[in-house]
């Protein structure tokens, strides 16, 4: 599982860097006990974010629960300041246990359902869902289908309902196959020389200073895997999950700022990682967004 506060950078300019520190460093604490309440164990914290383990799919989904629960109340009797949102993704597999560290599929998949959730939601997939007891999973809805990096086919989207009174209805799954077009969009990433496109064929990649990424970026202030880009029913997203955050620029608007978010692409424009545009970094990756004619 992977808990993460939603909007955590806004709250760093509304607050100022003492305060939100603080407010993240006391949500993170209470995310983490609601986790161990239900045996859960940390594994670590990453920056704005949790990342927690399980011995059944069924104490992860009601950890989740109880976490979106105790967010709710503990908004509830702020006095002031705006509400913190936490967003959840889970997935229930193996994994490999190395010096305190989890690795595998099964954390993969949890990582794509965290960047697929918003504030306040808990997503997670089929197969997990087949594992919850019944009190829990008839209290989830089919949400979407995401293509997975490494996996051939693309993967059914659940989400968990925490709130009795959200009852909005959800298309079913073979609604949504014939309703659901795929038109030709792409993006086109260039940097070093190299061009890589995002499709359908090809709907996410890895940007970052690792040998390993799909792109590697010669760039000291880059984690070795700094930033995702994807493709998610025709739209493309920009997902950070580094330490220094990511700098985007879209053609004919501000530079914006991601550490531990995403934003959509909606035009051409241009990537920095670690390094602000007002610095004038060396190293750019440019991309081109090619929409359907």
């Amino acid at each position: 599982m992977f808990a993460d506060i939603s909007g955590s950078t806004q709250l760093f300019e509304m607050l100022g860097d003492a305060e939100a520190r603080a407010l993240v460093a006391d949500t993170l604490e209470l995310l983490t006990n609601v986790a161990k309440r239900q045996d859960g164990t940390l594994i670590k914290t990453i920056g704005d974010e949790i990342m927690c383990t399980f011995p059944q799919a069924d104490n992860a989904a009601r950890a989740a629960i109880k976490m979106q629960e105790a967010m709710q109340n503990k908004n509830r009797i702020r006095e002031e300041g705006p509400d913190i949102r936490v967003r959840i993704g889970l997935h229930f597999g193996d994994i490999l246990l190395e010096a305190g560290d989890v690795f595998g599929d099964a954390v993969n998949v949890a990582a794509r359902m965290v960047a697929q959730a918003k504030g306040e939601q808990i997503i997670t997939t089929q197969s997990t869902i087949d594992l919850l007891e019944e009190d829990v999973r008839e209290n989830t809805r089919w949400t979407d289908r995401a293509a997975i990096k490494g996996k051939k086919e693309d993967i059914e989207i659940h989400e968990i309902i925490w709130q009795k009174e959200d009852v909005t209805q959800m298309m079913i799954p073979n609604m949504v196959q014939n309703v659901h077009k795929v038109p030709k969009v792409a993006l086109h990433l260039k940097y070093g020389g190299r061009v890589l496109t995002v499709n359908h064929n090809r709907p996410g990649l890895v940007l970052g200073r690792g040998a390993a990424c799909d792109l590697p970026v010669n760039e000291r202030l880059a984690s070795r895997q700094h930033v995702r880009i994807e493709l998610r029913r025709d739209k493309f997203f920009i997902i950070d999950q580094s330490t220094n955050g990511t700098h985007v620029k879209l053609d004919n608007a501000a530079a914006a700022f991601l550490r531990r978010e995403e934003m959509a692409i909606t035009a051409n424009g241009q990537i920095s990682l670690g390094k602000s545009f007002a610095e004038g970094p060396a190293e750019i990756v440019e991309f081109r967004l090619m929409e359907p004619a």
